[in-house]
């Protein structure tokens, strides 16, 4: 039972965090709310950082969970700019950078990832940029929007979904851009040589130049300013910026200073947490890019770090910590946009999971719908400029039910009709 003398404290000001307060408040919690943000600004929203506010698109404005003043309105003390730096479980306290206690009766870690560094000479040369933070993303636009101004060239190490969309708006902005990545295609891990071909494709398209199978050595420069970059298999290239995308690691540290259960980083890392978001600390749960969670349709542990997932789980983690039945069993799901490819995936299909790609429509005019398989049923699907799908693919994928490929990939079959 909640009431008005418990306080509930969530540590981390992203969009799970701030979508837990305000879950909150929704349910009809009348106690303490304590949103604690490491970050200066409020609560925003990270795919602008990499889409429509990185292109120039969206003002700065827009990215933001809530108006400033919902917070107060909703009775949510925000503490900006403030780091927890320590959490004692047995004292059921955290401490913030300043030296503030605050005591909690329930705790929500919804403290992100960061980005994962590049550990080579020349990191810290001027050129050299991450994107995680809005204002990385001030940075960037501007440093983009020079280098198309300049005919200057942009080395992205990595050719994940981030190193993809940075790709797209710097050429966007006139740049010219050099991808460097150790797979055999762009997003290998995540889409399989399949659909990762259909990427690399539709960059070159767009005039970006790809060096697959190595990894920058070292960024060179002069006067403090990046002048090109070396690989390891002994190439140099040309390069005014560089961006290190490649990955981001879950932020554990708070979690395993206070000897809460985390999960190992070769396995993903990330905050141990059951269906329920439910830490190995009953009082302590944590959403979003941080948690490891058991996910009750899938059967495996999984850390997911999209917008949805903080979208949804910072709710769900909220309606758990007030004694509501929980179990999170919401589909991994992404999107994306470059150029003019827009796409959804759905699902969870890591290498050596699936044994078929099936695709319906047309994959050379990239509309279609490819799905990962295993003995007939659907593990993930991606709908490719092909709109309005996207439930329906989730619903083939909780069926679970074995469908015949050749009726799947045929698109006078309505998808509908395949559920069971």
């Amino acid at each position: 039972m909640v009431d008005t003398h418990q306080t509930f404290v969530i540590v981390g000001g992203g969009l799970a965090g701030a979508k837990a307060a305000e879950t909150l408040r929704g349910e009809g919690f009348t106690g303490r709310v304590i949103l604690i943000c490491d970050e200066r600004d409020h609560p925003y929203e990270r795919p602008p950082l990499s889409k429509g506010y990185l292109l120039g698109k969206e003002e700065r404005d827009s990215v933001f969970v809530h108006e400033p003043a919902f917070y107060a309105q909703a009775r949510i003390e925000l503490h900006l700019g403030q780091p927890a730096v320590h959490l004692d479980p047995a004292g059921r306290t955290v401490r913030l950078g300043d030296g503030t206690l605050i005591a909690y009766d329930k705790l929500l870690l919804a403290t992100g990832a960061e980005p994962r560094r590049l550990d080579i000479p020349g990191t810290g040369l001027a050129g050299v940029h991450h994107l995680r933070r809005l204002a990385h993303a001030e940075r960037l636009r501007g440093v983009l929007a020079s280098l198309g101004r300049e005919n200057g060239h942009l080395v992205i190490a990595g050719a994940g979904w981030i190193g993809l969309e940075v790709a797209a708006a710097a050429r966007s902005y006139g740049a010219e851009v050099t991808i460097v990545a150790p797979g055999p295609t762009p997003l290998h891990g995540i889409l399989g040589p399949e659909l990762g071909a259909l990427f690399a494709d539709l960059h070159r398209d767009h005039g970006v130049r790809f060096h697959f199978g190595a990894r920058l050595t070292e960024i060179v420069g002069q006067d403090g300013m990046v002048i090109s970059v070396r690989t390891d298999d002994g190439e140099e290239h040309p390069a005014h910026d560089v961006l290190a995308a490649i990955g981001a690691a879950p932020r554990t540290a708070l979690a395993e200073q206070a000897g809460l259960d985390v999960v190992d980083r070769a396995d993903g890392g990330g905050i141990a947490v059951d269906a329920a978001l439910r830490t190995s600390d009953p009082y302590i749960y944590a959403a979003g890019d941080a948690a490891a969670a058991d996910h009750p349709l899938l059967d495996t542990r999984l850390r997911v770090e999209h917008w949805a997932n903080a979208l949804n789980g910072g709710p769900a983690a909220a309606r758990a910590m007030l004694g509501q039945d929980v179990s999170y069993d919401r589909l991994p799901y992404f999107f994306s946009d470059q150029y003019d490819l827009g796409m959804e995936y759905s699902g969870y299909a890591p290498p050596g999971s699936y044994d078929q790609v099936v695709c319906r429509g047309d994959v050379g005019k990239r509309e279609f719908i490819a799905f990962w398989l295993r003995e007939g049923r659907v593990l993930a699907g991606m709908n490719v400029n092909v709109w309005d799908v996207a439930e329906q693919i989730q619903q083939l994928i909780r069926a679970g039910a074995p469908l015949a490929p050749e009726r799947l990939a045929d698109p006078t079959i309505p998808l509908a009709s395949l559920l069971p």
